[in-house]
C-alpha cells in the first residue's frame, strides 16, 4: 500500500460491470499498478484508489481498467452530475429495449404455458419463432456478447459469458434443427425468455441500487442554492457558491442556513436534525455556531461565514458517507474470493453436466437443456451485492441519525465491541464545569485565590481552566496572564514569576512538589463527585477550588442500554479516585480507573485488548486521540477536537453517549443483513446449480430465479432504511 503521507486518492466511475466477477477483476487490475491500492464497489459502480503520485497517476489507472475490458472516468463534481444524467438516459434506453423484448417474447409464453399443460406441439410456426427470437438474441442481447468479449479479452469471465454462452447454445441448436430439418424440439423460447428476464432483473436491480444511495442524495438536496448577504451596504440574494469566508449573511425565519458560520446578532431556534438526528430545535444566540442546511425556525439571525463550499460540515458529512459507502468490509473477502473463480467453475460444471447426460444416453436436447440451466442459474451478482448494499444503506441511515462511520470495516467492527472505555469530562459529563467551592487558606480572600488561579489559567482551552477564568470574570477580576508558563497535561501548570514559582493543579501534582496537599474539605468535595485543584506559591498552598461537571442527562440510560447490548462500560479519568467513584456511581458504571494521565489512556486500552476483548474508546479531546487510535473502534463526539475526530472510526454528531449504543446496535443490524444476504446468495447457488445439473430446473425458471436473486438481496438491504433507535 502507498505511504499515507504521500498518498493521493481518486474516485473512478466504472462502466461495463455486470457482476461481482467484474468488480473483482477490475480491483485486481488496479492493484497491479505499482503504488496503487484499490477497492471496487459493485453496488456503486465506483472504485476508490489510493496511489503514490510518484509511481502512478489517474491516466494509468484508467488505462489499467480499460485493459481489463471495462471503462473508467475520474469522478468530479461536474462529472458526478453528468454521470447521473448518463445513468438516467441509459436506464430509459434499457427500459425501451425491455418492453420491445417483452413484446417479442410474449408469444413464446403462450407456447410455454401449453407445454406445461402437456401439449408439446409447436403453437407457433418454427419460422415465426426464429423471426421473433433473432432480434431478442442479437439486438436486445447484444450487450451480453459485448460484455463477454471484453471480459474474455481482459483474461477473465463474468456473468455476460454465462448468459451469452447459455442463450447461444439454445438459439443455435434451435436454428440448426430448423435448417437441417431435424426431428428435435427447439428452444427459441428459452433463449428469448432468459434474455428478457435477465434484462428485467437488471432494471429492477438498478432501481433498487439507486435507492441505497438515497441518504447521500437527501443530504445533497438539503444544501440551499442561494444566500442573503450584506454587500456594499445592501442585502443581496446571491448563489451560495459565491460566498466567501468572513462575509456577513442573513437567515430569515423558515430559511435554511446557507453556509457554516457564527451568529453575530439575533436569537432563534435552529433545527439541526440533519446533523445530529435530534428533532428538538437548538437555541442560537450571539457567538453560537450555525451549520449549512440546518433550518432556522422563528428569529432573524445575522451571521458571519466561517466555512463555505467543501469546508462546511454538510460537505464533510457527504464526503465521509461516500467514502464509507465506497469502502469494503472484511466480511466481503469470502464473496470476493468466490466471485474470482466462480464463472470458470460454472462453465466446467455445465460441460460436465452435458457430458454426464451424454454418458447416461440422454438425447441431445436433454443434455443441452440441463447445461443451459446450469449456465443461467449461476450468477454471482447476488454475491457481489450482498455486502456493499447493506453497507450503503447502513452508513446512510447512520448519517441521518448523526452517526458518521469512517469506513465499512469500522461499521463491521463496531458490532463486535465487548468493552466501551469512556472518558469522563465531556463524554459522561457535559464538559462545562463550574466553580462550586472556594477555600482560601492562611487568611487570604476568595478574590485573591481566584485572581491567582485565573492568572495561571488564562489562555488555556481546558474546561476546568475556562470555568476558573469565567468565575473570576463574574467577580470582576481581570488579572494579567502569568508568563513563563509550563503546562503538564493531566496534572497542572507551573509558572516562574519574580516572586517565585507558582503552581496550580491536582492534589497529587502539588504533593509531588513536596506540598502538604491535604485538607478535610477536599475529601468531602471529592466524595460528591467534584474535581479539586489547588494553587501554591513557593512552599505554601494558597487555597483550594472545587469544580463540578454535571453528568449528562442521558449518560445513565446510555450505560444501561450498552449493558443490555452485552457491552461492559469502563470509565477512565485523570480525577481523584473519590471523584471518579462518585461519577461512576451516578452513571451506573461498576469499573473505572482514576488518576490516569492522558498519555496513559492508550496503554489502558491496550491492556483491555490484551484480555482478548474487542474494545471501543469514546472521547472528545486532543488528549483522547492516541487512545481512540489504539482501540479496535474509536468513537469521537462531534463537539470534540478535530484531532479526536480524525483518529476515530465513528463520529457522533451529538455529544451523547447514547450515540455509542445506537452505533453498536446499527452495526449489528447491518451485519445481520450482510449475513442474511450472503446466506441467501450462497444457498441460491448451492441449491440451484445441482438442481439444474440433475435436470430438475427448466432454463426459463432458472433465468427468472437468477434475475430475482440480486433484486431480493438489494431489497433485503433496503429494509435497513426502516431501522430506528430504541
Amino acid at each position: 500500500m502507498p505511504d499515507t503521507e504521500v498518498c493521493s486518492i481518486v474516485d473512478l466511475a466504472l462502466d461495463g460491470m455486470t457482476c461481482a466477477a467484474c468488480a473483482s477483476r477490475i480491483e485486481k487490475a488496479l492493484n497491479r499498478v505499482p503504488g496503487a491500492m484499490a477497492t471496487v464497489n459493485f453496488a456503486t459502480e465506483k472504485a476508490r484508489v489510493r496511489f503514490d503520485p510518484a509511481r502512478a497517476e489517474a491516466g494509468r489507472l484508467i488505462e489499467a481498467v480499460r485493459k481489463a475490458g471495462y471503462d473508467a472516468k475520474v469522478v468530479t463534481g461536474a462529472a458526478r452530475e453528468a454521470e447521473k444524467i448518463r445513468h438516467r438516459e441509459n436506464y430509459r434506453r434499457e427500459l425501451l429495449r425491455f418492453w420491445v423484448a417483452t413484446a417479442l417474447t410474449l408469444p413464446f409464453l403462450a407456447q410455454m404455458v401449453a407445454m406445461f399443460g402437456g401439449f408439446h406441439q409447436d403453437l407457433l410456426p418454427r419460422g415465426w419463432q426464429f423471426a421473433l427470437a433473432t432480434p431478442v438474441q442479437f439486438w436486445i442481447g447484444w450487450r451480453f456478447y459485448v460484455g463477454a468479449y471484453h471480459s474474455l479479452r481482459g483474461g477473465g469471465a463474468n456473468m455476460d459469458v454465462l448468459i451469452a454462452l447459455g442463450t447461444s447454445m439454445a438459439y443455435f441448436f434451435s436454428a440448426a434443427v430448423i435448417w437441417l430439418e431435424l426431428d428435435q424440439h427447439i428452444y427459441f423460447e428459452a433463449s428469448a425468455v432468459i434474455i428478457t428476464l435477465v434484462l428485467m432483473g437488471k432494471l429492477l436491480e438498478a432501481r433498487a441500487k439507486d435507492k441505497t444511495a438515497d441518504a447521500i442524495e437527501a443530504l445533497v438536496r438539503l444544501a440551499p442554492k442561494t444566500a442573503r448577504v450584506e454587500r456594499h451596504g445592501q442585502t443581496l440574494e446571491v448563489p451560495v457558491e459565491s460566498l466567501a469566508v468572513g462575509e456577513i449573511f442573513l437567515v430569515r425565519p423558515g430559511e435554511s442556513v446557507p453556509v457554516d458560520g457564527v451568529v453575530l446578532s439575533g436569537t432563534s431556534g435552529v433545527d439541526e436534525a440533519m446533523l445530529t438526528g435530534e428533532s428538538l430545535p437548538v437555541n442560537k444566540g450571539p457567538g453560537a455556531k450555525v451549520f449549512a442546511a440546518t433550518l432556522n425556525h422563528d428569529g432573524l439571525l445575522r451571521c458571519q461565514a466561517t466555512g463555505v463550499g467543501s469546508d462546511t460540515a454538510l460537505a464533510r458529512i457527504i464526503r465521509l458517507v461516500e467514502e464509507a459507502q465506497g469502502s469494503k468490509a472484511p466480511i466481503q473477502r469470502l464473496a470476493d474470493r468466490v466471485a474470482g473463480i466462480f464463472v470458470p467453475a460454472v462453465v466446467i460444471i455445465a460441460a460436465l453436466t452435458f457430458a454426464g447426460w451424454w454418458w447416461l444416453g440422454d438425447d441431445q436436447s436433454g443434455r443441452l437443456v440441463n447445461a443451459v440451466a446450469v449456465l443461467v442459474i449461476a450468477c454471482p451478482c447476488a454475491l457481489g451485492l450482498a455486502t456493499p448494499t447493506a453497507i450503503m444503506v447502513g452508513t446512510g441511515r447512520g448519517a441521518q441519525l448523526g452517526i458518521l462511520v469512517k469506513n465499512a470495516a469500522a461499521l463491521e467492527q463496531a458490532g463486535k465491541v465487548e468493552i466501551v472505555v469512556v472518558d469522563k469530562t465531556g463524554t459522561l459529563t457535559e464538559g462545562r464545569p463550574s466553580v462550586t467551592g472556594i477555600l482560601p487558606l492562611d487568611g487570604r480572600t476568595e478574590a485573591e485565590l481566584l485572581s491567582a488561579a485565573s492568572a495561571l489559567e488564562q489562555g488555556s482551552q481546558h474546561p476546568l481552566a475556562k470555568a476558573v477564568v469565567e468565575r473570576a470574570a463574574e467577580r470582576g477580576l481581570h488579572p494579567a496572564a502569568a508568563t513563563h508558563l509550563t503546562a503538564i497535561p493531566g496534572k497542572g501548570v507551573v509558572a516562574q514569576t519574580e516572586t517565585g514559582i507558582v503552581r496550580l493543579g491536582s492534589p497529587p501534582f502539588l504533593a509531588a512538589a513536596g506540598l502538604a496537599a491535604d485538607h478535610p474539605q477536599l475529601s468531602a468535595w471529592q466524595a460528591q463527585g467534584m474535581t479539586v485543584i489547588g494553587v501554591a506559591k513557593g512552599s505554601a498552598i494558597l487555597g483550594w477550588i472545587a469544580l463540578a461537571d454535571r453528568l449528562r442527562p442521558t449518560s445513565a440510560a446510555a450505560v444501561a442500554k450498552l449493558r443490555a447490548l452485552g457491552v461492559e462500560v469502563i470509565m477512565l479519568t485523570g480525577d481523584h479516585s473519590a471523584t471518579a467513584a462518585a461519577i461512576a456511581a451516578q452513571a451506573g458504571i461498576a469499573r473505572f480507573a482514576a488518576e490516569v494521565l492522558p498519555e496513559h489512556k492508550a496503554a489502558e486500552v491496550a491492556k483491555l485488548k490484551a484480555e482478548g476483548k474487542t474494545v471501543g474508546m469514546v472521547g472528545d479531546g486532543i488528549n483522547d486521540a492516541p487512545a481512540l487510535a489504539a482501540a479496535d473502534v474509536g468513537f469521537a463526539v462531534g463537539e470534540g477536537a478535530d484531532a479526536a475526530i480524525h483518529a476515530a472510526d465513528i463520529t457522533l454528531m451529538r455529544a451523547d453517549l447514547m450515540g455509542v449504543a445506537d452505533a453498536i446496535a446499527l452495526s449489528r443490524a447491518s451485519l445481520a443483513k450482510i449475513r442474511q444476504n450472503l446466506f441467501f446468495a450462497f444457498v441460491y447457488n448451492v441449491l440451484g446449480i445441482p438442481l439444474a445439473a440433475f435436470g430438475l430446473l427448466n432454463p426459463v425458471i432458472a433465468g427468472a430465479a437468477m434475475a430475482m436473486s440480486s433484486v431480493s438481496v438489494v431489497t433485503n438491504s433496503l429494509l435497513l432504511k426502516r431501522w430506528k433507535t430504541s
